[in-house]
């Protein structure tokens, strides 16, 4: 049998080893804990990062749709009144033609009148002139 010192020795050896042992899986669990807060740190500080950015980008974004809203309303804005010269013009023009019209077709009317109304002198001088030689003819040759 082992003598009591050399027992209380081995126990005294054993409590050591269980210090260390224990005095190393602290310094390891506060060495994972350090790791573990500056990776947190390191998330916290990324995720701010890319917050930020996302709000810039959206602040960007923001930006250049009331600028393509601008240029896409003065774009509505100037085909509409370009629009509106051109009915105005056709409108004018439409009238133009109608008048012209007008006055060809009433000149062309007064022309056939005048062509008809010669027509007509023209044949009854042209009958008057056939009687007359049918009368000088029926004179001569009774």
């Amino acid at each position: 049998m082992p003598s009591d010192s050399a027992v209380t020795t081995e126990l005294e050896r054993e409590i050591r080893d269980l210090r260390n042992a224990l005095t190393a899986l602290r310094e390891r669990l506060e060495h994972a804990e350090t790791g573990k807060d500056d990776l947190v740190r390191r998330a916290l500080a990324d995720s701010a990062d890319e917050r930020r950015q996302l709000q810039s980008t959206i602040a960007t974004l923001r930006e250049q749709l009331e600028i393509e809203r601008g240029t896409r309303q003065d774009a509505v804005m100037s085909a509409a009144a370009h629009a509106q010269d051109t009915i105005a013009q056709l409108k004018s023009t439409v009238a133009a033609l109608r008048d012209t019209l007008e006055r060809t077709t009433a000149g062309a009317d007064a022309g056939l009148a005048a062509a008809r109304k010669a027509d007509r002198d023209e044949i009854a001088q042209l009958q008057a002139t056939v009687r007359r030689l049918r009368d000088q003819l029926e004179l001569q040759n009774p």
